[in-house]
């Protein structure tokens, strides 16, 4: 495999093989869980790299290391004045574009956060489904939440299967779009290749919208792409967001559920997501429930997740019945029955 094809958590991968067990250690202190997880699965996956491959992402690296180092010593226009008489004018720009999405500066679009949604809309609705999916992937999700309520009907489900089946853009496209962009609202941009979008982001930007456009997005995705619009709706609502779900409504769904599936789902529950349980039943059953977890084996994670996905299910069927309510889902909270 060459370094052209390697992603950067890939390039991390190499890295940290590169560094052993001791080295790669002291990295992963620094680091999320999530950012190790990641790295830790890309490293199982590496069975061979060519030499070349390997020196080009310690090249790759070193550049970026001194690009790092040159702006906290001088700001990014020492560095750029550093890194062009090293490495020549078009490798310079390309090692501090690199780093400024690292630091995460100048994300692209990152000039429509100012931009008054209106104005957005009006000059979204002239362009093609997928540039607009394009941009909206890249926008905060909130921002993009209103902007697809904002949309015909009729382009918000092929926007969003254009979101949810997106993987990775190449810099000359978002650069193209990027330049109409530039044109018409000002704004200067960078950006690298990286992965965006899918059914994830798809489902961030639906807890953002009003239940109306969130139902008709869904509606038509179940008619065209049906296991799509099943997994956005497992990840619109997961087993840890229930500590958003009100109490009354939480009793609600509370009392559909068998205490033996309750305990069997907080067995790999967080704290808060077991308050929030205890403190919606009798304070007898929750004595059973702590006390069943004490006592309780080892159990299986996929029968932990069925369990959870139980919970998850009521929830979600109870929702869409109106009877209960689940806050920051952007509704009103007037036309909810409690």
């Amino acid at each position: 495999m060459s370094s052209s094809k390697l992603s950067n958590i890939q390039k991390a991968a190499v890295l940290l093989i590169s560094l052993g067990t001791r080295g790669a250690a002291r990295i992963f202190q620094n680091l999320s869980e999530d950012e190790i997880e990641k790295i830790t699965i890309e490293i199982s996956k590496l069975k061979h790299i060519s030499r070349d491959a390997r020196l080009s992402v310690y090249e790759e690296a070193y550049q970026m290391s001194i690009a790092n180092d040159c702006i906290a010593k001088g700001g990014e226009g020492y560095a750029k004045i550093v890194l062009e008489e090293a490495l020549g004018k078009e490798k310079a720009n390309e090692i501090l574009d690199k780093v400024k999405v690292v630091m995460g500066k100048n994300g692209p679009f990152e000039v429509l956060d100012k931009i008054d949604t209106n104005q957005i809309c009006s000059f979204l609705q002239q362009e093609q489904p997928q540039t607009i999916a394009l941009i909206l992937a890249h926008l905060d999700s909130e921002k993009a939440a209103q902007i697809l309520c904002a949309l015909p009907e009729t382009l918000q489900a092929e926007v969003v299967v254009r979101i949810a089946t997106m993987s990775q853009t190449s810099p000359d496209i978002i650069n193209q779009i990027e330049a109409v962009i530039k044109d018409k609202l000002a704004g200067t941009f960078n950006t690298d290749l990286h992965a965006i979008g899918g059914a994830k982001s798809v489902a961030e930007v639906l807890n953002f919208v009003d239940r109306g456009t969130e139902k008709n997005i869904l509606e038509t995705l179940e008619e065209k792409e049906h296991t799509l619009a099943e997994e956005i709706k497992k990840l619109m609502f997961v087993f840890e967001d229930i500590v958003h779900v009100e109490d009354k409504s939480m009793q609600k769904v509370l009392k559909e559920i068998d205490t033996g599936d309750i305990s069997v789902a907080l067995k790999a529950a967080s704290e808060d997501v077991k308050n929030k349980i205890f403190k919606n039943i009798s304070s007898r059953a929750a004595e059973m429930i702590k006390e069943e977890l004490e006592f309780m084996g080892p159990v299986r994670l996929k029968v932990v997740e069925e369990a959870q996905q139980k919970i998850v299910n009521v929830v979600r069927r109870l929702e869409e019945e109106g009877e209960i309510v689940i806050t920051g889902r952007g509704a009103n909270e007037d036309e909810l029955i409690v």
